[in-house]
């Protein structure tokens, strides 16, 4: 088993290497902001650090990590050269609209096919006017003055077994904020990746967002709590989710996504 897997892992460099040399590293932009929350919790800027040490080896991908706090006035020239975005901060939707400059440069590299990735707070934002532009872009949102959410210990269940995201993946129990009752896209396929059970019933956290326009996005809910990046499944969610929108691929067996212990420390 421990040879077959070597060899899948190779066989799977050796794909990205060829994928890599046949057109320009992919320019994947990192975009957080600083902590809206008590310590240890929405670390926007510390996850992002940690995910760019797991994607370090990938070859193929160009990272670059951004404070995106306002005004970021480099925003739209940073974002029209960008093959791909990890959003990791408060109130995408709102962040995403509110200066116009970066919507448009938002929504033209969504029409180019450009990949998008939120993780917690970036599904969504708290004033319902920014829901159908957001939802647009990662297909859910948590947005209106109806969201749902709930800080508990459940059990995450993993609803596609064949998808390529979740190589590697399994179900988790995971101690976290739930957002819930999410509002979904009517246009393009939005397929569920990971439900948790809530007040009883399953509640999609995370999925995966084939856009209209060819592009594709994929979302996770979960990751308040900076200790979650400890986890080898929640990075690897992460690493998986983008590799996928950006078309490239992902091993069987699922990405090596190890960091060290000084890299997921909180300065």
């Amino acid at each position: 088993m421990l040879y077959k897997n070597l060899l899948a892992s190779i066989l799977w460099l050796l794909m990205l290497v060829s994928f890599s040399q046949a057109e320009s590293p992919k320019k994947v932009l990192l975009l957080g902001q600083k902590r809206d929350h008590p310590p240890k919790s929405h670390e926007y800027m510390a996850g992002l650090h940690v995910l760019e040490k797991a994607l370090q080896g990938i070859p193929g991908l160009e990272t670059h990590v951004y404070n995106a706090d306002e005004p970021w006035p480099e925003g739209p020239e940073l974002l029209r050269d960008a093959d791909a975005i990890v959003l990791s901060l408060g109130e995408a939707s709102r962040w995403e609209q509110i200066d116009a400059k970066r919507y448009e440069a938002l929504k033209a590299l969504a029409a180019r096919g450009g990949a998008i990735v939120g993780i917690h707070w970036a599904i969504g934002g708290k004033d319902a006017k920014y829901i159908p532009g957001h939802l647009a872009l990662m297909g859910g949102c948590h947005g209106g003055p109806d969201r749902k959410y709930v800080m508990t210990e459940t059990d995450v269940k993993v609803a596609d077994r064949n998808h390529p995201i979740l190589r590697g993946v399994g179900d988790m129990r995971l101690n976290d904020e739930f957002y819930y009752r999410l509002k979904f896209a009517k246009e393009g396929t939005v397929t569920p990746l990971l439900q948790a059970v809530i007040d009883g019933q399953p509640e999609t956290v995370a999925w995966s967002f084939e856009r209209p326009d060819g592009g594709r996005s994929f979302a996770f809910g979960c990751m308040h709590y900076h200790e979650l990046w400890r986890r080898t499944d929640c990075r690897r969610l992460i690493v998986q989710g983008l590799l996928w929108t950006l078309k490239m691929p992902i091993p069987e067996e699922g990405v090596a996504v190890d960091v060290a212990e000084e890299d997921l420390q909180l300065k």
